[in-house]
């Protein structure tokens, strides 16, 4: 795919090859680390707008930025409720994004039988005034959506339209219907459709787990740059490969993702979430199988350490 920056209302990307929010994984020291291989954009977790309204500290907390990370601050903001929506683009918390990023594709049934994430896809109305009300901060907003939410009866063009008449300054969209999840085949046509649709950029998302898909999905659609959202979960280097960047030690670079998620969230979060890291990491390697019963029986920072430098990351 060809390299080059997206033009995010005056706001100019690196490049476009960004790395979608993913619940539970893009927190600070993960964001960071994709940055610096390369990544154009990344994104907070999902944040509720309603929690941040409250003050919850724990949707406070999953919008830390590492004092390293230098590039362009988004933060994807999930709710139903456009008065809640634009207090939280306002409040003290997000005063430090520049982009705000509204979730209509989130599929999971607490998030959708709230009236929130893909449930705005079936509701123009109520999703319009969302991204008016997030507009009215200032900020540049965009949206990730999905094709609609069952395979067969799809909205995705006029959801687009929808998302840009309404004032989106971008738009990505997960080439999946919500009763798809997070399987199945892309649907190319649909992405497809949302750029012929609209004037402002458009992120293709879904299935990249190669350079060869990302060339694929942007060749097939048109589209103007890709998110990652699995692929990079499993292969945080992907981002190298994709957006031409050296490839840096996998061992050093996984052993200081360990160190900086310890000095950050301590060692209770840091031995759960790498663990599991490290289980994506080294899929489909050499006795994968075996490492991952031993890495969920690692019960200590000392004991992840060692198995991470015992691991042949070619």
């Amino acid at each position: 795919m060809q390299l080059k920056q997206i033009d995010i209302n005056g706001l100019h990307t690196p490049n476009n090859v960004f790395l979608a929010p993913l619940a539970g994984y893009t927190n600070a020291v993960f964001r960071e680390m994709c940055f610096n291989m390369g990544a154009g954009l990344t994104f907070t977790e999902m944040v509720s707008a309603k929690g941040l309204c409250y003050k919850s500290k724990a949707s406070a907390e999953l919008l830390y930025v590492t004092q390293n990370y230098s590039g362009i601050k988004a933060c994807q903001l999930f709710g139903g409720e456009p008065e809640y929506i634009k207090q939280a683009c306002l409040s003290e918390p997000l005063a430090p994004f520049d982009i705000i990023d509204i979730n209509m594709g989130c599929p999971v049934p607490k998030i959708y039988n709230n009236g929130e994430g893909s449930a705005l896809l079936s509701d123009f109305k109520r999703a319009g005034a969302i991204i008016r009300a997030a507009k009215q901060s200032g900020k540049r907003v965009t949206v990730k959506f999905r094709t609609g939410l069952t395979d067969g009866n799809f909205v995705t063009a006029d959801f687009a339209r929808l998302c840009e008449d309404s004032g989106a300054d971008m738009i990505t969209v997960h080439g999946r219907t919500r009763d798809k999840m997070y399987s199945g085949e892309v649907n190319y046509g649909e992405i497809a459709a949302a750029k012929r649709a609209v004037k402002i950029p458009v992120i293709a998302n879904g299935g990249i787990f190669s350079e060869g898909d990302a060339d694929r999905l942007i060749d097939q659609t048109g589209a103007d740059g890709v998110a990652l959202a699995r692929g990079a979960m499993y292969s945080p280097w992907l981002f190298c490969e994709i957006a031409h960047t050296p490839l840096p030690d996998k061992k050093q670079l996984v052993l200081k993702q360990l160190q900086d998620t310890l000095n950050l969230y301590g060692e209770r979060f840091c031995l759960v979430f790498m663990r599991k890291m490290v289980a994506f990491y080294t899929k489909g390697g050499k006795n994968s199988s075996a490492l991952r019963t031993q890495l969920f029986k690692c019960d200590s920072i000392e004991q992840l350490k060692s198995m991470i430098k015992e691991i042949d990351w070619q």
